[in-house]
């Protein structure tokens, strides 16, 4: 009865793994209540590790090549049952295979900004994205922490553990750095150095090995970097004071388009530069002609000889004719057609000069 027993089993005399993706990292000999037959040829390819796992413990681990599996190539495996009878009968034992080839181009990112203190912006809140490579070292510590007795296991199954604990680094990297976030631009590739470090003993426990780590951006949320750009703005245009005075000249012409013209504009921007102020003053010049100075009359009777100089009386303001009132009313006419006052202004300023005529 044990014999016919013996010749229903089937057994397995050829152990490989032809590789169908390039995601796969662990992958589990089907092995079907079938039994590994003594002399059979495991074939381990380059980019690929075995390992033969019996009642649960690892019993060997296969680099690439090819091998009988007899007592006298193998006599390492010394966990498996059926040791004790050098392997001349049949064995059952899980056989694994691991994928060793590089994982590239696997992205990372903060999901939600990282908030760091910074030395020129106090507390900003940061945004970083980049890639990064590995690939498996150690199969055996793979198997026991990661994989265990899963069919296959993806490097997808693991792109997610590995990017959020990256990401949770980050603003320690960031923080321990001491860089302002203007200058981390110029620092991206020593950020990534530096994480990579942090992350190495992490990838070793899990038995990979981190082969690079990049980080390819690093910036502001939008609302932050609007901010950014217009505290830029203004020290190109050389401080405040010029970012002010460019705004105001640019407000002009529409200032001039709306209702209240430029008075209303004086009343909104006259705090920056008492624009109010510049333009009643303006329009006084036009309407007065300037006296002369005193200095100049008491130069000219210093000039006379025999005259002795004394303190000049206040001149009286000169009247003024008729015609200097209508050349002011042309002036302000014309401003209205340029749209620097409104027509209710230059009815107000022309009632104003009309009553001088009488």
């Amino acid at each position: 009865m044990a014999l016919m027993d013996f010749i229903k089993k089937q057994f397995i005399d050829i152990i490989q793994w032809t590789e169908d993706d390039g995601d796969t990292m662990a992958w589990r000999f089907p092995m079907a209540e079938m039994e590994i037959q003594y002399g059979a040829s495991l074939t381990v390819r380059e980019s690929q590790m075995a390992v033969f796992v019996n009642e649960g413990k690892v019993a060997d681990v296969f680099g690439p090549g090819m091998y009988k599996l007899t007592t006298q190539t193998i006599p390492v495996l010394t966990y498996l049952k059926n040791w004790d009878k050098l392997f001349e009968s049949p064995f059952k034992s899980d056989v694994y295979f691991f994928s060793t080839r590089q994982k590239i181009d696997r992205k990372w990112g903060t999901p939600n900004p990282v908030t760091i203190r910074d030395k020129d912006f106090g507390v900003v809140r940061l945004r970083a994205f980049g890639i990064y490579a590995f690939h498996l070292t150690d199969p055996k510590a793979f198997h026991t922490t990661i994989s265990g007795t899963l069919e296959t296991y993806s490097a997808e199954q693991l792109e997610g553990q590995l990017r959020n604990t990256i990401v949770g680094h980050i603003s320690d990297i960031f923080g321990e750095s001491g860089v302002p976030f203007i200058d981390m631009a110029s620092n991206q590739v020593e950020f990534g150095n530096a994480l990579k470090a942090k992350m190495e003993p992490m990838f070793k426990e899990y038995g990979l090995a981190l082969d690079s780590l990049n980080v390819q951006n690093i910036s502001l949320p939008e609302e932050l970097q609007a901010m950014l750009d217009k505290r830029i703005g203004v020290n190109i245009m050389g401080g405040m004071q010029a970012y002010t005075q460019f705004q105001t000249a640019e407000a002009i012409p529409l200032a001039a388009q709306n209702e209240g013209g430029l008075a209303g504009l004086g009343a909104g921007m006259g705090v920056g530069f008492g624009m109010g102020q510049q333009i009643a003053g303006a329009m006084s010049g036009a309407l007065n002609p300037a006296p002369a100075a005193p200095a100049a009359v008491a130069g000219a009777q210093s000039a006379i000889p025999g005259m002795q100089s004394s303190p000049a009386p206040t001149p009286a303001a000169a009247p003024v004719s008729a015609d200097e009132i209508v050349a002011s009313i042309e002036k302000l006419h014309g401003l209205v057609g340029k749209g620097i006052l409104s027509q209710a202004e230059f009815d107000v300023k022309k009632a104003e000069l009309l009553k001088k005529l009488g």
